[in-house]
């Protein structure tokens, strides 16, 4: 986090900001500050409408004491040993949980996502995922059950008969054809109220008008996920030296 952790002041500074009904840019402007750092720091506690920087400071403090108490093992080894920066590994983690809840998904299933999605592997054991975000396995069960209905992750038998819960790179594409499904059900669920509201009227038209353009939005997501399905699937071209090196 450049200029280093926030502090209590920084935190009220951010509360007031959320109450005059600034934008996160606009905070992080005055507080010479990352938009995205605002955005984490808002969506870690509780959210633009629930956030108090008495709590979020508190809470903070409890999770730094908790870090410096857990040992690194398992995967944190793994990564170690790539040459990663941990710390910077972590702060990542959260910066793209953050993302996937301002996008809509619950604060614990976009937890179990990013640990997921950013470990080698991309799967992980029930007890890794308590272990890695420090929650009790009761909570990955209700994570992991939403992901999966989701078509998210998926499970696969393990050693000593441990279910490993396992991220795809397909998942992108299976989520933009789900988001593209949902948005064609939203298109009939309209469709329908047209003619409950009487077509040719003030109400109805407007319902016409949705239904139209999020049919267009579903058959341009799901034509541009077919399309760039085959991204998955490659292998990332690595930059050279000008002397042929990677």
């Amino acid at each position: 986090m450049p200029g280093g952790r926030l502090t209590q002041q920084e935190r009220q500074q951010i509360a007031l900001g959320l109450a005059d009904g600034l934008a996160y840019a606009e905070i992080a402007r005055r507080l010479d500050r990352p938009t995205s750092t605002i955005t984490r720091e808002v969506m870690r506690n509780g959210g633009p409408t629930t956030y108090r920087a008495d709590l979020a400071h508190r809470s903070t403090e409890r999770r730094t004491h908790r870090r410096r108490q857990a040992a690194p093992r398992g995967p944190e080894t793994s990564e170690q040993a790539y040459g990663r920066d941990a710390e910077a590994v972590r702060e990542y983690e959260e910066t793209f949980t953050t993302v996937m809840m301002a996008s809509g998904m619950p604060t614990m299933m976009a937890r179990v996502m990013a640990c997921l999605t950013l470990t080698d592997t991309g799967s992980l054991t029930a007890s890794e995922l308590a272990q890695r975000l420090q929650v009790s396995p009761a909570s990955i069960s209700k994570a992991i059950a939403f992901l999966e209905s989701q078509g998210m992750v998926r499970r696969e038998q393990g050693e000593r008969r441990r279910e490993r819960y396992v991220v795809d790179d397909d998942v992108w594409y299976q989520t933009m054809m789900a988001s593209a499904r949902s948005l064609a059900q939203l298109v009939e669920t309209a469709r329908q109220g047209v003619h409950v509201l009487v077509p040719g009227t003030p109400a109805a038209a407007r319902l016409e008008n949705i239904a139209r353009f999020l049919d267009f939005v579903s058959e341009s997501t799901a034509r541009a996920a077919e399309q760039a399905r085959e991204i998955l699937r490659t292998t990332p071209e690595t930059t050279s030296t000008s002397d042929g090196t990677p």
